[in-house]
């Protein structure tokens, strides 16, 4: 949804880590943007300061003030601000704040625009080589192993690629899941996707459990499984 209306809501992804990834577009609304709805104020400081924004009014929209908040920012957009709204990484809404912001919008007819830019979703998927006509994404994967095992075992009957965040933490662990399930099962763990340590780690799950547990991994993972073919 958009508008010729001066103010309105802009959702902008920012990089997933190489801050060239930014778009001009995006850069070009945050400069113009009366105030930047921020997950964390803190860490966007940096990013802003490199784009050379500084002297911005922030305001934070995180997972516990985001109810709360939505209505106020939309208000806010119909009284005449352009808000720009971006979270730590990626696009807002997915895994992140902003679906509820975008939801206040809808309900009270507030103008709001989506800018395309940086996924760690997308480019998991096709930095993983695997299928990519079709696949599902699960979010972050529960702290729970039964409700881990029956989202991997869903992905894996579902003939697409299926996609999950997943904690360094517990990704041995989420490996011994699917190894159970099926030690042939097609695996890719996405790390550090566009940073300098990026690394891509391939191969039928009970292989790619054994490098892991050997190891260690750190950062922010992307995991990806396909059944075997």
């Amino acid at each position: 949804m958009s508008s010729e209306a001066s103010g309105r809501i802009v959702i902008i992804p920012t990089p997933i880590g190489n801050l060239g990834d930014i778009t001009h577009r995006a850069v070009e609304v945050l400069k113009a943007a009366d105030r930047i709805a921020c997950e964390d104020t803190r860490h966007s400081g940096p990013l802003l300061a490199h784009l050379g924004i500084t002297g911005k009014p922030l305001v934070s929209l995180h997972e516990h003030n985001e109810a709360r908040r939505a209505p106020e920012l939309a208000a806010a957009a119909r009284a005449g601000e352009t808000i720009a709204l971006i979270s730590d990484a990626g696009m807002p809404g997915v895994s992140d704040p902003g679906y509820r912001v975008i939801q206040a919008c809808l309900e009270t007819e507030t103008p709001f625009e989506v800018l395309p830019g940086p996924s760690a979703v997308i480019t998991a998927l096709i930095g993983s080589g695997f299928p990519c006509h079709a696949f599902r994404f699960g979010g972050f994967l529960s702290v729970k192993s039964g409700k881990r095992r029956s989202a991997l075992e869903a992905a894996l009957k579902s003939g697409e690629t299926g996609i999950f965040f997943e904690s360094p933490h517990r990704i041995v662990s989420t490996l011994e899941i699917l190894t159970e399930i099926d030690p042939r099962a097609r695996v890719c763990v996405a790390r550090e996707l566009t940073k300098k340590f990026e690394t891509y780690h391939r191969g039928a799950a009970g292989e790619v459990l054994e490098h892991f547990k050997s190891h260690p991994p750190k950062g922010e993972i992307v995991l990806l499984v396909h059944a075997a073919e």
